[in-house]
C-alpha cells in the first residue's frame, strides 16, 4: 500500500511539474506546489500547541505513564525517549503520534489516558503507548514519508487502506508491548472508559467473522481505522495480518503463545429470550 500511495503521489507531482511548465498556472496548483512548506508548517504548529497547553509526561508528572514511554521506545530500538504529552480530550478517546523536525512526540486525550488508572485497567493504557510510540518506530510520522505520501492518502479507498495498514501495524507494536492490554483497548474504543471491563473480548472478535453484507465492506474501506471487530480479531489471532479488505473467514482464540485453535463459530443470532421477558409484549428481533 505504502508504495502504490508513493508511486501516485509522485505521478501527481510530476503532472502539477509539468502543468507549471506548459504555463497553465491556476491559485490551486501553485497551491499544491506549496504542499512542502504547508506540511513543515502543519508539523511545528501542531508540536507547539501541544507544548504550550498539554501536560507534559515526566518522571515527576504521571511517573507511570513516563516508565510506560521509556519502556516502550527501549523495547522497539529508539534512540531517545518521544515527548509525550496529556490534553484535554473532551470527552473523545483518542491519541496520536507525530514529528517535528527531529523531535518525535506521543499526545493522548485525557479521557484515554484515565483508563490507565488503578481502578481501571494499566496494561490497556500500556498497549496504547506501545502503539504510538510503534508509529514513531515503525517510521509513519516522518516528514518525506508524509509528504511522499500526501497527495495518495488523499484518493478515497486507496489513501484510508493504508492508514488502515499502519494501524493494524501499530496495533503489532502495542501487542508486543502489552499483550494483555488488547481486551481493555477495544472495550474502551467501543463502549467507552467507564464500560470497557463489561465488553466480552472474544464475543466482540467473534462478531467479526459474522456481521456480513457489502455495506460492513463499505464501512472498512472508507474508514481511516480498521472497523473495531476486525480489529478485535486481528489481536486475538497473531497468526496472519490483520483483515484490510475482506471480513476475516474463522474463529481463532487462545493464540498469544502462537498456537491457533480454530474453533466452531457460535450461533449468529442470541438466543430468542423466553415469552414475557420484555417489557410493553416487545419480542426480540432476533429468532432461534
Amino acid at each position: 500500500m505504502l508504495v502504490a500511495i508513493i508511486a501516485v503521489t509522485v505521478l501527481s507531482y510530476l503532472v502539477i511539474i509539468r502543468i507549471v511548465l506548459v504555463g497553465s498556472l491556476s491559485w490551486q496548483i501553485l497551491s499544491l506546489l506549496l504542499i512542502p512548506l504547508f506540511l513543515a508548517f502543519a508539523r511545528g504548529f501542531n508540536y507547539a500547541r501541544q507544548r504550550v497547553n498539554g501536560v507534559q509526561i515526566t518522571p515527576t508528572q504521571f511517573g507511570d505513564a513516563y516508565q510506560m514511554v521509556a519502556d516502550a521506545a527501549a523495547r522497539f530500538g529508539l534512540e531517545y525517549i518521544p515527548d509525550a504529552y496529556v490534553v484535554n480530550g473532551n470527552g473523545t478517546l483518542n491519541a496520536f503520534a507525530s514529528g517535528h523536525g527531529f523531535r518525535r512526540f506521543v499526545v493522548v486525550y485525557s479521557d484515554l489516558f484515565e483508563i490507565g488508572g488503578q481502578a481501571r485497567d494499566p496494561d490497556a493504557l500500556r498497549f496504547i503507548i506501545g502503539h504510538e510510540i510503534g508509529h514513531i518506530a515503525a517510521g509513519h510520522v516522518s516528514y518525506w514519508r508524509q509528504l511522499g505520501s500526501a497527495l495518495g492518502m488523499r484518493i478515497p479507498v486507496l489513501g484510508s487502506a493504508l492508514s488502515r495498514a499502519q494501524e493494524y501495524t501499530a496495533d503489532n507494536y502495542g501487542y508486543y508491548t502489552q499483550p494483555s492490554g488488547s481486551p481493555g483497548v477495544i472495550g474502551a474504543l467501543s463502549a467507552g472508559k467507564y464500560l470497557l471491563s463489561a465488553v466480552d473480548f472474544n464475543q466482540y472478535a467473534d462478531r467479526a467473522t459474522q456481521e456480513r453484507g457489502p455495506f460492513v465492506h463499505f464501512v472498512n474501506a472508507l474508514s481511516s481505522h480498521p472497523v473495531l471487530t476486525w480489529r478485535a480479531a486481528a489481536l486475538r489471532d497473531r497468526t496472519k495480518s490483520g483483515a484490510l479488505w475482506l471480513r476475516p473467514k474463522t474463529i481463532t482464540r487462545d493464540v498469544g503463545s502462537g498456537n491457533a485453535v480454530p474453533i466452531l463459530p457460535p450461533p449468529p443470532n442470541p438466543a430468542a429470550v423466553p415469552a414475557g421477558f420484555l417489557p410493553n409484549g416487545m419480542v426480540s428481533q432476533t429468532k432461534p
